[in-house]
């Protein structure tokens, strides 16, 4: 099976190690990495063991148990990576997780900031961000132009009226 954090290994090659315990993420990357395959795996212990410990209380088990198997998880997109690294103390990976619930496919974007706790990486807490504006790519219909769906009447007369 290859691994759902999109890096075109298997499982058993990948998160897989992180998410048995044999292995630890090296980078907050990783780290982030292993986490969304553990959502898109129902491992919640997994989720859960990676959070900052002084947090920890702060999440809902349910409802993050619930979100992770009613979930189709669609793929993983890596947007950037700050810091993060072995040597590093923090680091922030921004990214999107795309995933599917009740048929209606749905994209999280997320700047994600992580932490050492001893001597492994920890996932402190998150935010949103907002993607870009959806902009127009057709012309607007202005009110006295012809209808859009064809009647030959002026928009404001048609489609317009209800406006």
């Amino acid at each position: 099976m290859t691994c759902p954090c999109g890096k075109g290994e298997s499982i058993e090659t990948c998160c897989g190690p992180f998410i048995d315990g044999t292995k630890v993420p090296e980078t907050a990357e990783a780290l982030m990495r292993s986490r969304y395959t553990a959502f898109a795996t129902g491992n919640v212990d997994y989720i859960l063991s990676t959070h900052d410990p002084d947090r920890r209380s702060e999440v809902d088990r349910d409802s993050t148990e619930t979100w992770s198997k009613q979930s189709e998880w669609l793929g993983f997109e890596l947007i950037s990576a700050e810091k993060g690294l072995p040597g590093d103390d923090a680091g922030v990976v921004e990214f999107v997780a795309r995933y599917k619930v009740k048929g209606v496919t749905l994209s999280h974007r997320e700047r994600s900031v992580f932490r050492k706790h001893g001597d492994h990486w920890v996932f402190v807490d998150g935010q949103i961000v907002n993607g870009p504006p959806v902009k127009r790519t057709e012309p607007r219909v202005g009110r006295n132009d012809a209808c859009p769906c064809g009647s030959g009447k002026k928009y404001k007369k048609c489609h317009g009226a209800a406006a």
